[in-house]
């Protein structure tokens, strides 16, 4: 924006959006903005601009087809003509997109108007489709270039809507993943519109069921009108076991089932799970900072958050400003909010990293100034990822290396004293690679998963129908309690698991028959203190005695998953040592599962298309149903029993469908996309992955058969792996529900002997 707005702004002239009620999010409707010329008017050769902010994914508004989405008319009041365009990123963040209008054939004198209507319905259009994500305030910014100068100068007082969440379609009930007998725990409940925002809409009570007997739960509850979520305070078990609470209305259908809470009696951490990066709309996000930390606590149900805006957007006030916040939601034992921020550097500076403080009032060290006005402190910044580390040595301070617009280049740039994780998972995609990329060179780190989400819901973030392509991460960390230096000290020692949203339980761990040293701190660093120990837990840096008893390693894992389970894959570094599956190949039924998955490249251009369909021959599908398809817009559909049709993309994760066939082995399957064009027998798809290759990073094509029955929830299982005393492993697990979810551990550590 222009800085040459004070002796102008005030005769600029005004703008009014209508309606002046909440529009429902996801909707087809339409809205109108009105421009009334101030005292100069608006010259021959000038014009006025309507931008949008980034994260915004309604429908782009056209001006061409009268009967098409989004078809958008402009009316004028005068003696000019109007030429409206739109560009989808043609202007600058976080207004990115938006609209200009040129003044032509006349000018615009002062009262005379212009009037758009988007989604103009009155030549046949269905109108626009709403964007999919609430928000208080949805501004039109308006800049108007009355001089003709190209000098676009905001309006002083800017038209907005309100978006507000639909009707109810799914329940959430959510549990903490681990807690001890006779703890005291909560169950969150809200109810979300198809596009995941927290409705408050409901107008039904709901039954309360339990697998386990539970002190304090009542057997109904209802989360009234007006309200977005209902806490349920103040439970306990008495028992170990695992407890899952099922929701059902009044006529017993089943509504929602919780993720699982495993109750011990034994002395292990337990789980706490934050989504740890995500923006507001002071910089490219949306709602306010405040309302970040709220919907975190009170919606999302997160036991900790931390805000990370872009450096380079973030002024002086504002950085006091989240600090000032994470102050006042700051609760130990109830919610933790850790002040930090977005180093967004360059790519080859050593592009985005996370920096997370364990107390306010630290020194924003930014990458650059490239949109801040005021240079007062821009010798704090830090151009380039090594000056960063070297600005946080000494300070109570983390990094976790991420992938979003600007992915952290671990080949090029690291310091494991202060950069402790890489982010595996986030909307913007799944990332193995930078973990493989870390291990490649030999740096020891912990698995992450955040949404870095820019609608507003951390720890509920719906990527809705906009550049991001999955589902927002979660991170469970493994802690004694819930307080800033516990979770500091689980990001230190890397106790800590990945999740792409699920709210799973996982426990991987390594014994060894006789005791080596367990590291508080990466020996490779520096001095680091040890302690004797046999048994160790993902994150652990760990050196074996050089008795020949421990030339082998024990590997244990326990998930219990919040749908039913495909496999679990065990890793050393990028070789893969085994896979599990609940299921053996005697189990196998009529079901198939077909899944595409990878990106085109590393950074932006990421999003691989695969718009395709399925083909069957003498033999038809039965019950499809799709995986990590998070457009309700684009379905998976069916045109008749032998064909299947989408539009999917994936950005590093993964999608596809599972169906029935009314023949288990009869018939032919094509599948024809960009990336993979396929045909083969429906008897050659069994218990092992066809995997068909494509053009891109980790791109391809699976199939396999799958079970008719559901297959269990939970596993447990022990293998025992010979050790090269010569080579560091670097051993961690993946874990692959039905639903599409996914959790990664981070890896533990197996030194070779000094």
């Amino acid at each position: 924006m222009s800085d040459l707005i004070s002796p102008y702004s005030d005769e600029l002239g005004s703008a009014h959006a209508e309606p002046g009620e909440p529009l429902e999010i996801g909707s087809w409707a339409s809205y109108s903005l009105s421009y009334r010329a101030g005292r100069y008017g608006i010259d021959d050769g000038g014009g006025l601009r309507v931008l949008f902010r980034l994260a915004t994914d309604q429908t782009p508004p056209q001006f061409d087809d009268p009967e098409a989405p989004g078809y958008t008319s402009v009316e004028v009041s005068g003696d000019f003509q109007a030429r409206p365009s739109y560009s989808p990123h043609g202007f600058q963040r976080p207004y990115i997109k938006g609209i200009e209008i040129g003044i032509t054939n006349g000018y615009m004198r002062e009262g005379d108007e212009i009037t758009l209507r988007f989604g103009d319905r009155r030549q046949g259009s269905p109108g626009m489709r709403m964007q999919t994500f609430a928000e208080h305030r949805f501004e039109l910014l308006v800049l108007a270039n009355p001089f003709a100068t190209r000098n676009y100068l905001p309006l002083p007082k800017q038209p907005s809507l309100t978006m507000r969440a639909g009707p109810p379609v799914h329940w959430r009930a959510v549990l903490p993943s681990a807690r001890r007998v006779g703890d005291s725990f909560r169950l969150g409940l809200r109810c979300e519109d198809s596009w995941g925002n927290p409705s408050d809409r409901m107008t039904d009570s709901v039954r309360l069921s339990s697998s386990l007997k539970v002190r304090g739960l009542p057997e109904s509850t209802r989360i009234e009108d007006g309200g977005f979520s209902q806490l349920l305070d103040g439970l306990s078990v008495e028992a170990p076991g695992v407890l899952e609470i099922e929701l059902s209305n009044q006529a017993g259908a089943l509504l929602a089932r919780s993720n699982p809470l495993l109750i011990t009696d034994q002395a292990a951490p337990r789980h706490f799970w934050g989504d740890m990066h995500g923006q507001s709309a002071e910089t490219v996000g949306t709602n306010r900072a405040g309302d970040y930390f709220a919907f975190a606590r009170d919606l999302a149900f997160l036991d900790a958050t931390s805000h990370q805006a872009n450096d380079f957007q973030v002024s002086g006030e504002f950085w006091a400003e989240i600090n000032q916040l994470c102050e006042t939601f700051d609760e130990a034992g109830s919610f933790v909010a850790i002040p930090g921020y977005e180093w967004s550097g360059n790519t080859g500076m050593g592009g985005d990293r996370n920096v997370y403080f364990a107390k306010a009032g630290e020194t924003l060290r930014r990458s650059s100034h490239a949109m801040i006005a005021d240079h007062s402190d821009i010798e704090n910044d830090c151009n380039d990822a090594d000056e960063l580390f070297a600005a946080l040595l000494g300070r109570d301070a983390v990094v976790n290396a991420h992938v979003g617009g600007r992915y952290a280049d671990m080949r090029l740039f690291h310091d494991g004293r202060v950069e402790k994780s890489v982010e595996i998972h986030s909307a913007w995609g799944s990332f193995e690679w930078i973990l493989m990329d870390a291990l490649e060179m030999g740096h020891r780190v912990g698995v992450v998963a955040n949404s870095d989400g820019h609608k507003g819901r951390p720890g509920a973030s719906h990527p809705g129908a906009s550049m991001f392509g999955a589902y927002g991460g979660l991170t469970c960390f493994q802690a004694e309690e819930l307080s800033r230096d516990a979770i500091f000290e689980c990001w230190r020692r890397r106790h800590h698991y990945a999740t792409t949203g699920a709210r799973l339980y996982l426990d991987f761990r390594a014994r060894f028959d006789e005791a080596g040293l367990l590291f508080a701190a990466d020996p490779a660093l520096g001095e680091a203190e040890s302690r004797p120990a046999r048994e160790i837990i993902m994150g652990d840096i760990f050196r074996p005695s050089s008795d020949p008893a421990s030339d082998r390693v024990t590997l244990a894992l326990r998930v219990i998953g919040s749908a039913p389970l495909l496999r679990v894959d065990i890793f050393d570094g990028p070789r893969l040592v085994e896979t599990f599956r609940p299921y053996s190949e005697g189990d196998l039924g009529r079901r198939i599962r077909i899944t595409w998955e990878g990106a085109r490249v590393r950074g932006r251009s990421r999003a691989l298309s695969w718009d395709g369909n399925a083909k069957l021959t003498d033999n038809a599908f039965e019950a499809p149903g799709a995986i990590n398809f998070w457009n309700p817009d684009r379905p998976l559909r069916g045109d008749n029993p032998a064909h299947l049709a989408w539009q999917s993309i994936t950005t590093g994760n993964f999608a596809g469908f599972q169906a029935r066939l009314k023949d288990p082995r009869a018939g032919r399957l094509e599948i024809d996309t960009a990336p993979v064009k396929t045909a083969l027998d429906v008897a050659e798809i069994g218990f092992e992955d066809l995997f068909f290759p494509a053009e891109g990073l980790g791109a391809g094509l699976r199939a396999c058969r799958l079970p008719d029955a559901e297959t269990p929830r939970e596993m447990a299982f022990e293998i025992t792996l010979p050790r090269d005393a010569g080579r560091e492993a670097r051993l961690f697990a993946r874990v692959t529900q039905m639903d599409g979810h996914q959790a990664w551990s981070s890896p533990i550590y197996v030194l070779p002997e000094a």
